[in-house]
């Protein structure tokens, strides 16, 4: 059988490389001799990543040739339907599946969130797409929801983000082996968002106050890349003590490591909280979106606060109970993403048999399915 695979893959974003991973990782044990096409912004580091085939994401004409050679197409993981970085992702990933299904090929739709949508527009493709695809898969409640508010009416089954059943397996971080750090060690994950700056001196002030009472190490974990990279330290320049951030092109698993490595996470991206679930670390979110709420609930951590409310005044408070309550959070985490970690791999077998199970009814029928 061979896939193809369409996601935000190959813009160095730590986070949407890890779900490519995970899926990949997952099929591959189910089906070994399973092939693979990436819709990839840059191919040839996909390929050589991943030991798989990949295509530019804005090469039609390889695409159109890639979803034709198919057995169908996955899309996902991570949150591709939505507008809140962009108008054009919706009309993008919608696309693909329109042209897939056009193709008459079975367009499984691997553990999204969806959302936020606020364009009218983006709310009818949305509609008019999945309601043609052949199986949909969210990783929230929420996601559910607003799908059923739109009117989707095929049925919508909640699943674990697919790198909760990333493989891990004797992780280390020869960065962190090359330091010496005499305190315990809290990881951090910040990123820019729309430009704000006043989330971030709150977020510093709260570390120095973290540090000043609990004297702890802060290692900042850019997610994405130089774009992280330059948010850490602009954060870390508003401390008035010293903090270290963590090579931003460090691979998954190192950066599963790193938060391995600390005693707690205060995190933005959500595969930084993602990652300190794996890894068994406690963590405080800080909230930019509804996916960052839905973890944190699903894994019983707190929320900080939400960066565009401006209700961080309590912050350094929050933060430091946090820290102190981390033992007691561990352990109301570790129920849920040891579940998470079981089931997350049976996305990828209902992927399969999705997709395998749709060859005979393709084959009879013309037009969208």
């Amino acid at each position: 059988m061979k896939l193809v695979i369409s996601g935000y893959y190959g813009f160095n974003n730590i986070g949407d490389e890890a779900i490519l991973a995970s899926i990949i990782q997952s099929l591959k044990e189910i089906q070994p001799d399973i092939e693979i096409v990436v819709l990839s912004n840059k191919p040839e580091l996909t390929k050589s990543t991943y030991g798989v085939d990949a295509v530019d994401r804005w090469n039609f004409k390889a695409i159109l040739k890639a979803l034709k050679e198919s057995g169908g197409l996955i899309s996902g993981g991570g949150s591709l339907l939505q507008d809140q970085t962009g108008w054009k992702s919706v009309p993008y990933y919608s696309g693909i599946m329109y042209l897939a299904k056009l193709l008459r090929k079975p367009v499984y739709m691997y553990a999204q969130g969806i959302g936020p949508l606020d364009r009218f527009f983006n709310k009818w493709i949305v509609k008019v797409v999945l309601n043609k695809v052949n199986r949909i898969t969210v990783r929230d409640e929420e996601s559910k929801r607003l799908l059923e508010n739109l009117r989707i009416k095929k049925n919508i089954q909640i699943v674990p983000d697919p790198v909760m059943g990333f493989r891990v397996e004797n992780l280390k971080s020869d960065w962190i082996s090359g330091r010496k750090f005499n305190k315990p060690i809290v990881t951090v994950s910040v990123r820019d968002w729309k430009g704000l700056k006043n989330f971030k001196i709150k977020v510093a002030g709260a570390l120095d106050r973290l540090i000043d009472q609990r004297q702890v190490e802060i290692i900042f974990i850019p997610m994405h890349g130089w774009h992280d990279h330059n948010t850490s330290v602009e954060v870390a320049k508003l401390m008035k003590n010293p903090s270290e951030i963590a090579p931003y092109d460090a691979s998954i698993e190192e950066k599963i490591a790193i938060i391995g490595s600390s005693e707690f996470l205060f995190g933005m991206r959500l595969h930084s909280l993602i990652f300190a679930g794996i890894a068994g670390t406690p963590f405080l979110a800080l909230s930019y979106d509804p996916k960052i709420d839905s973890y944190s609930n699903l894994t019983h951590q707190p929320v900080a606060g939400h960066v565009e409310q401006g209700d961080l005044n309590d912050l350094p408070q929050i933060l430091l109970e946090s820290y102190q309550n981390r033992k007691a959070r561990l352990e109301l985490m570790r129920g849920t993403t040891e579940e998470m970690k079981l089931t997350a791999k049976e996305t990828a077998k209902l992927a399969i048999s999705s997709l395998s199970s749709n060859k005979g009814i393709l084959k009879s029928k013309g037009g969208i399915n």
